[in-house]
């Protein structure tokens, strides 16, 4: 912020709300104006996070969700037009949290809307003439011009990349959240694997991986497989076969904080050529597992493992890597140079990202072989001052056979 001469951030996004305040609510990223006034448009309900260069952060919410912020480290809550509750009647031992949602209710009763809330909110940290970062991805075009409008004389700057290019490098409690999630879905996928059978449809690996993401306190996020090697799927009901060496990836989403990983389910030891390949694919990731340090360019990464692959002769895998963390894929995108430039208002920089230290960001080589099957080999490290690490121990060896006790088991 400094960096940009910035006074103060404004989060309009859920993803990047949850960033600066760890407040959540399942129903902010779909819930839309027209689904409570019929023929409004399909904005979303706004809230706001306000994190100033100077002073404590504040959050701008939904007076029926406030109730969601009591676990947030942001203690400065506001909220926006009527709550819709009947506080006709007071209870006769109030607890701290009533009386807290109390005191915020009558603190933001002058509040007509959540951007009312906002712009007195920078009205009372004197920053009516400051210069204000304020995402626009996603605002509404009529909210950002009475936002301008109520404070004619403060400098608005469009911060979107700006904080996605913030949100790369990862706090030590991003870390922890990254690493819980990561490994209640590696153990998940491999309490599901094991099921693996002949005559087993997938939809019962699908749903035990969904039930065991559940049990460990996560939420669902994906369960991909190929079939027979036609691509990515999900909604297929496929039965398993004894010739079967299938593409799986799989995820979920623990305190906010996305995983994302994949193995080869294979039902019966590979054929020979086969082999091979996912030998080769084992090698692509090697090579970027080496690559990855401070100060080299993200498409670095992806040009050792598309190497590897084109040394044995295989080009039309599409080896790459991304940066995880509140959304399936952040910033780096570890992908061939494309040119393109990441900017707003606040910053200009190559697309082709500088890898830094505590960023956490996958590795994956798929390779899909129509008629025959698919390979998958993903996973997840953590830059650090000198190389890299795995965020968790993700055994690819070999392709995840049940019943074997081979080091192919995912651990």
């Amino acid at each position: 912020m400094r960096r940009y001469q910035l006074d103060a951030l404004v989060a309009t996004s859920p993803v990047n709300i949850t960033y600066f305040s760890d407040y959540h609510c399942w129903i902010d990223p779909v819930f839309k104006e027209y689904m409570m006034q019929p023929g409004g448009s399909s904005d979303r309900m706004q809230s706001y996070a306000v994190f100033p260069l100077e002073g404590k952060p504040a959050l701008v919410v939904d007076p029926v969700f406030a109730v969601n912020v009591t676990d947030s480290w942001v203690q400065d809550l506001h909220t926006g037009g009527k709550p819709g509750l009947d506080q006709s009647m007071s209870p006769t031992a109030a607890s701290e949290l009533d009386h807290r949602l109390r005191d915020v209710f009558q603190k933001s009763e002058p509040n007509a809307t959540s951007t009312d809330a906002l712009v007195n909110i920078l009205k009372t940290r004197a920053l009516t003439d400051a210069r204000i970062g304020l995402e626009m991805e996603g605002l509404p075009a009529r909210t950002n011009a009475a936002i301008r409008e109520a404070l004619p004389k403060a400098t608005f700057l469009d911060c979107t990349s700006l904080i996605r290019l913030i949100r790369m490098v990862k706090s030590a409690e991003e870390l922890s959240r990254l690493t819980r999630s990561a490994q209640i879905a590696e153990d998940a996928a491999e309490k599901s694997l094991s099921l693996a059978r002949v005559g087993v449809p997938i939809d019962e690996l699908v749903q035990q991986y969904r039930a065991s993401v559940a049990e460990q306190g996560a939420e669902f996020e994906h369960f991909a497989f190929s079939v027979r090697g036609w691509g990515i799927a999900t909604e297929p009901s496929y039965v398993l076969t004894d010739e079967d060496f299938l593409y799986i990836d799989f995820g979920c989403i623990y305190k906010h904080y996305y995983s994302d990983a994949g193995v080869t389910l294979a039902t019966g030891p590979l054929p020979a050529a086969i082999a091979e390949r996912y030998a080769a694919l084992q090698e692509c990731v090697e090579a970027g597992v080496s690559a990855i340090r401070p100060g080299v360019r993200a498409s670095a990464i992806q040009s050792a493992m598309k190497e590897i692959l084109s040394q044995r002769g295989i080009d039309v895998s599409f080896p790459h890597g991304h940066g995880i963390g509140l959304e399936l894929r952040d910033y780096p995108i570890l992908v061939p140079d494309n040119q393109l430039r990441i900017r707003d208002d606040c910053v200009d920089e190559q697309s082709d990202l500088l890898l830094e230290a505590n960023m956490a960001v996958n590795l994956e080589a798929p390779l899909f072989m129509p008629g025959l099957g698919g390979l998958q080999i993903e996973q997840t490290f953590v830059v650090t001052e000198s190389g890299c690490r795995p965020l968790i121990t993700q055994n690819r060896q070999q392709p995840f056979m049940p019943n074997s006790t081979s080091p192919g088991r995912s651990t």
